[in-house]
């Protein structure tokens, strides 16, 4: 795809005066009136942020022990939270409030930075959001099929081993996406991502309070260290190296969501500002989730010390009460269903506005078909709108069959992806905006916040690698849906 066609397209502002300077139905740029406040936009940060990988945290925190593990999570949750407030200060060029509205994240590159790093920046981002929903429709069918091997361990005993096939329940969450797919934008979704934040709380509490008990009723005695996995009693030295590594890239990669928040801040209503709503938002969405892996993670931790499963819901570190791990899983999956929409809706309104301007006369592009549903009232269809995005779950859902290991693939993906996501552009915008002296202070102090993160992306792609490597090499094809 040309994606300087497709910046052509998006930047392209109607005058108030065409639609009216005191039309009411319209913002300032002619589109229609966007309607969202800092509680839907947080909501939207939440479920983008706060996914079901929440419950690896207690691992992550194991690799590294009770120093570093609470230190990087606070140190990247600052770093996410910082380069968010750079970020939404470029929705708007060149002023931050009365200027001209950037729609996605490649617009705000093109705007600021220029041709090139545009292009590249859009294919780190389409790469990525491609790559999150296909991870998220096996994350999905892993907590249904818990549901099912749950219930089954409750039944047969816990030595049982309960085999289940993942693809009958990605089938099942491919034909829900293709339904919530047809939800036009953003601005529409806003109730879906409030339910799946209520999810993601739901089942975080969930595992927090399992947590809790655990520690509570004693039991069995687990060994946890300031420095995590020991070596030469857990692991060994190279072991505890990729491991770290593994833990570093799962912390950062938690908290990045840079990917999806212009298109979340253009889903805000212009007053007050939209850039200090979108620092407010982030703001309540970086410390609700902040609390969450902390007492998550470190809960885990002592509830299962250096042996902390890679999830303790679908990874069985809880079997008892069954129905309550049941409950917990499905509110995963719902959540999931949320979050592949948060992720995968930059992706539809690529396609879809390059499309009209490729073909600005095709009726089957660019009609719209008002459709009456009983007790639904009427709703506008699209038929490229139907077809395409059906063709993308569809597509997503066979890649999620095929390999089943993906979510090693999505590692590797994410570690490309962090650094210039959720820094470097940040960063290079806020520098360009705002003019500032090279080597100043500041100037300089960003740079080095800039190449710590570049490091930490390379390390954690090594082990992302180092990781997949290990994964293909126990590979079983026979097996690999159990």
């Amino acid at each position: 795809m040309n994606l300087d066609q497709f910046q052509k397209n998006s930047m392209y502002v109607e005058t108030p005066e065409a639609f009216g300077e005191g039309d009411k139905n319209f913002d300032d740029d002619g589109r229609d009136k966007r309607t969202g406040t800092w509680i839907t936009a947080s909501a939207h940060i939440i479920t983008a942020v706060i996914g079901s990988g929440v419950l690896s945290l207690a691992w992550a925190i194991a690799q590294l022990g009770w120093v570093a593990g609470p230190a990087v999570l606070l140190a990247f949750s600052f770093i996410t939270y910082f380069t968010s407030t750079l970020l939404a200060d470029c929705y708007r060029t060149p002023d931050p409030v009365h200027g001209k509205r950037n729609y996605t994240y490649s617009d705000v590159v093109k705007s600021v930075l220029g041709g090139r790093k545009f292009q590249l920046c859009g294919l780190a981002q389409y790469v990525n959001l491609v790559g999150v929903t296909i991870g998220y429709t096996i994350t999905a069918s892993i907590s249904m099929v818990a549901v099912k091997r749950s219930n089954c361990f409750h039944k047969h005993g816990h030595h049982e081993k309960c085999f289940t096939s993942n693809n009958p329940f990605m089938i099942i969450f491919a034909c829900i996406q293709i339904v919530l797919s047809q939800i036009p934008n953003f601005s529409k979704l806003w109730w879906l991502s409030i339910v799946a934040a209520v999810m993601s709380f739901a089942y975080s509490s969930i595992g927090l309070g399992l947590s809790v008990a655990k520690v509570a009723g004693g039991g069995d005695h687990v060994r946890t260290t300031l420095t995590g996995v020991q070596v030469g009693v857990d692991v060994t030295g190279s072991e505890k190296v990729w491991r770290t590594f593994q833990a570093i890239g799962d912390i950062a990669f938690a908290y990045a969501y840079s990917n999806v928040l212009i298109e979340i801040q253009d889903t805000l209503k212009s007053s007050p500002p939209e850039n200090k709503v979108m620092k407010r938002s982030s703001l309540i969405g970086i410390m609700t989730t902040t609390l969450f892996y902390v007492l998550c993670g470190c809960l885990g931790y002592a509830a299962f010390g250096n042996e902390a499963p890679g999830n303790f819901l679908t990874g069985f570190g809880f079997y008892e009460p069954f129905w309550l791990i049941d409950f917990a899983n499905i509110c995963i999956a719902v959540h999931l269903v949320g979050a592949y929409q948060v992720f995968c809706q930059p992706i539809f309104g690529f396609v879809e506005n390059w499309s009209k301007e490729r073909w600005p006369n095709s009726q089957f592009v660019n009609g719209e078909h008002t459709v009456k549903f009983p007790l639904c009232g009427s709703y506008s269809v699209n038929f490229f709108r139907v077809v395409w995005r059906t063709t993308y779950v569809i597509i997503t859902a066979v890649l999620a069959m095929m390999f089943p290991f993906f979510n090693d693939f999505l590692g590797l993906i994410g570690s490309v992806s962090f650094w210039p996501l959720t820094v470097y552009f940040p960063i290079e915008m806020y520098i360009k905006q705002s003019k500032m002296k090279k080597f100043s202070f500041t100037w300089t102090w960003l740079k080095i916040l800039s190449w710590v993160c570049l490091i930490v992306s390379i390390i954690s792609a090594a082990g992302s690698i180092q990781g997949l490597a290990q994964d293909l090499k126990k590979y079983q094809p026979f097996k690999a849906h159990q």
